[in-house]
């Protein structure tokens, strides 16, 4: 009552109107003021009544959901409250899906849905809102929900759900389509369809790679595919979109089930468990594996010219034929030395020649391959004039102020200490540099890389020792340095390697020349073996019918560290293992090229299958660890553990109990 008569004061002051002889208070200001207060009461803080953590709930549509004989291509939902539809783009599907996309807006406390395309005869349709539709006010999820209505007599209520998983890392795809094609007959959806038409229902992937597909016709089969459909079109049509295909068939059904639900008396303790009756919708375990195939579109990326003596080329795609040039301001192809990377997508061209370095523009003609519209490998030309970054005048330029920058310093050095020896400028030369990786410590098994900073030939052995510490003297020792192919910069260093014993890899002052006229420093590293009882051994046999499989031990980031083949007897072996925590893959090397291959849908290749163990292993030094493995021993969607998991599951949605919280915190 006190805060009633409050506010009647202050609506007196207000209006200037004194409520007393004027406006009798029963007649008008107190139903007022009541309805005032009520209001106020349910704004839903801890001064105004209580949260409100009701999920929206719907009232009545036009037409009503799952009508029959539905002409309408204008829906309307009425909810009893006003909502909100979360990431509509993302999680609102329509099926069978639309040519033209439909309009789904909330509006007030109404969903409103205007489809574009013509109605198809005798047709479930489905709009799949998943959980996106939320009260406006708290954000009260509603759950998952689906409007459906039929073109025809009867109405189809199957429902069919699984997985798209990454092929070669098993990773779930999010927001990636799944849809399904009809099959009439004995005979599979021919190849041709995937290109050629729409799916005839589609859904989405959440979070965890998973799909619900529903409105699914009863005693129908079907065959499901992966999309990620990069024109909008519902059908393969790009080689850069992502695709899976299943090649079982399959009818939809249900039966009768129930499932174990917990009530929660708080946050901490449960209060019972009871069983929950539900319709169990089968299949629920269809899992397509989807790839990006090989023979990407190739065309030309970028350029890039960071410095004088160097440039870059960068493709969409890996190519078998190198590109040719032909010298617009300089004559024939230049005498570039040519750099790769391992698939030819990245070019790196070093110019030996000063002449053509040192002036800001070198042009050129770019003959080189990339696919036409019709996706044909062709012979293309471009004009390139490239210009450094930093100009051969803006180094000079850097090295002037770099070089007086040293003068000073070392006359305040002079200044305090005149017995001081004379040094050499720094900047007067630029010297090769060299680098060994591992360096300071190896495994017995490693094969270190030497890596210069220019394209740089070996010089004579005698000016390069490797040396084995005995007590205090340093031994040579037999090794072997080898280039890598088609790399003008790398080499591998290959030595039988003593556990335990201390080794200097040297390289003479001066007996190196790049090919820009760089010579090097001497250089000196010092490497430690590490003993024997430092790693573990790993076996691992695979319980497997294929042969050809080769496995792979993984970090915790998911990086193969180690690649081993396994034999006749499915048995792979790792020596000095790093103690650690590990995990396995495992994949099924169909061609035999020890590497993992995607797959070809026109040709009807599917990738190579990949396996992962479910579980971490620890790896202890100077331990043996044997670990048998069944690759197909669990389903596939749930082999990959969740630790190296990088695509995490959705947050579900909750009801944010804040009155729960409001409750404790006025008790305390």
């Amino acid at each position: 009552m006190d805060l009633i008569r409050s506010i009647l004061r202050h609506f007196e002051k207000v209006t200037a109107l004194p409520l007393t002889g004027r406006v009798r208070m029963g007649s008008v200001a107190l139903p007022f003021l009541f309805l005032f207060v009520c209001a106020c009461a349910n704004i839903g803080s801890p001064d105004g009544g209580p949260y409100d953590e009701t999920p929206p709930r719907v009232l009545y549509s036009q037409p009503d959901n799952q009508a029959v004989n539905a002409t309408r291509k204008k829906i309307n939902i009425r909810f009893n409250e006003y909502i909100k539809i979360e990431n509509a783009s993302e999680k609102v599907v329509v099926s069978p899906p639309q040519t033209e996309m439909p309009n789904v807006r909330a509006d007030g406390k109404s969903v409103r849905i205007e489809l574009f395309d013509s109605l198809q005869p005798n047709t479930t349709y489905t709009v799949d809102f998943a959980d996106a539709i939320v009260d406006n006010n708290e954000g009260n999820p509603m759950g998952s929900y689906t409007f459906s209505f039929s073109t025809g007599p009867t109405i189809d209520t199957m429902e069919v759900s699984g997985y798209v998983l990454n092929a070669q890392d098993l990773e779930p795809i999010k927001g990636i389509l799944v849809g399904l094609y009809e099959v009439n007959g004995d005979t599979l959806v021919p190849d041709s369809t995937f290109r050629t038409r729409p799916f005839d229902r589609v859904s989405r992937t959440n979070g965890s790679g998973r799909f619900v597909i529903k409105g699914v016709r009863e005693h129908q089969r079907y065959r499901a595919f992966a999309l990620q459909d990069m024109d909008g079109n519902f059908r393969f049509s790009q080689k850069s979109e992502t695709i899976g295909a299943d090649s079982l068939l399959f009818e939809a059904s249900s039966r009768p089930d129930y499932r174990l639900d917990t009530l929660w008396r708080d946050s901490t303790h449960y209060d019972s468990i009871r069983p929950v009756r539900y319709t169990h919708f089968f299949p629920d375990d269809i899992v397509i594996r989807a790839y990006l195939e090989a023979g990407q579109d190739r065309h030309l990326l970028k350029t890039l010219r960071e410095t004088p003596e160097k440039f870059s080329i960068f493709f969409t795609a890996p190519a078998d034929t190198l590109p040719r040039i032909q010298g617009l301001s300089f004559e024939g192809d230049g005498g570039f030395i040519l750099e790769p990377s391992e698939k030819n997508d990245t070019l790196t061209y070093w110019i030996p020649d000063t002449t053509l370095a040192y002036p800001d523009t070198l042009a050129f003609e770019y003959i080189y391959q990339e696919h036409d519209t019709l996706g044909q490998l062709v012979w293309r030309t471009d004009t390139l004039e490239l210009v450094p970054k930093t100009t051969h005048a803006k180094q000079i330029k850097e090295l002037e102020k770099k070089t007086e920058e040293w003068e000073k310093e070392q006359k305040k050095k002079r200044k305090q200490r005149p017995d001081l020896p004379p040094e050499e400028n720094p900047y007067l030369v630029t010297f090769l540099t060299a680098e060994l990786k591992p360096g300071a410590s190896v495994a017995p098994n490693q094969i270190p890389i030497l890596t210069f900073s220019e394209p740089a030939p070996l010089p004579d052995s005698s000016a390069i020792h490797l040396s084995l510490k005995v007590d205090s003297l340093w031994e040579p020792v037999p090794y072997d340095l080898l280039p890598i192919e088609r790399d003008p910069r790398r080499y591998r260093l290959y030595v039988d390697w003593e556990p335990g014993e201390q080794y200097r890899f040297e390289i003479d002052s001066a007996t190196v020349s790049s090919a820009l006229g760089h010579t090097n420093k001497p250089f000196k590293q010092d490497i430690r073996v590490r003993k024997e009882e430092e790693f573990g051994t790993l076996f691992v046999h695979i319980i497997h019918p294929d042969t050809g499989i080769v496995v792979q031990l993984l970090n915790t980031s998911d990086k193969p560290v180690a690649t081993e083949r396994a034999n006749a007897d499915g048995r792979a072996e790792f020596y000095y293992v790093k103690p650690g925590t590990y995990y396995l893959r495992c994949f099924i090397d169909a061609n035999g090229d020890g590497v993992w291959t995607t797959g070809d849908y026109d040709a009807g290749i599917l990738p190579e299958e990949t396996c992962y163990f479910p579980q971490p292993l620890t790896v202890k030094a100077l331990w043996e660890l044997n670990q048998d493995w069944d690759a197909r021993g669990i389903a596939v969607m749930r082999q990959k553990p969740a630790k190296i998991t990088k695509q995490k599951p959705d947050k579900e949605k909750q009801i944010k109990q804040r009155n729960q919280e409001r409750a404790m915190g006025k008790k305390t």
